[in-house]
């Protein structure tokens, strides 16, 4: 997934299947790994609904574009190895 025309910090929607299960691979060329600016160490936050961008109308798209409640969240970080979890 590639993302144009956005903050740094905001890296799109993305979409689950029927089963819940999100798949993310996302390139990026505004946020690097090392140096001022990483993104190792930064959190990542899915929430339930789709950012409408600040474009939904009203003060609450502004501040949150309306994305729901918070459903997972977690921390960058560059692992040794892979493991794949499942719930």
């Amino acid at each position: 997934m590639i993302v144009v025309n956005r903050h740094a910090g905001d890296l799109g929607n993305i979409t689950a299947g029927d089963d819940g299960v999100a798949n993310v691979d996302i390139a990026d060329m505004q946020i690097p790994l090392i140096g001022n600016n990483s993104i190792i160490g930064r959190s990542l936050v899915v929430h339930e609904k789709k950012d409408d961008l600040g474009q939904g109308g009203d003060d609450e798209s502004k501040k949150t574009g309306n994305a729901g409640p918070r459903q997972a969240c977690g921390v960058i970080g560059i692992a040794k190895d892979f493991v794949h979890a499942s719930l």
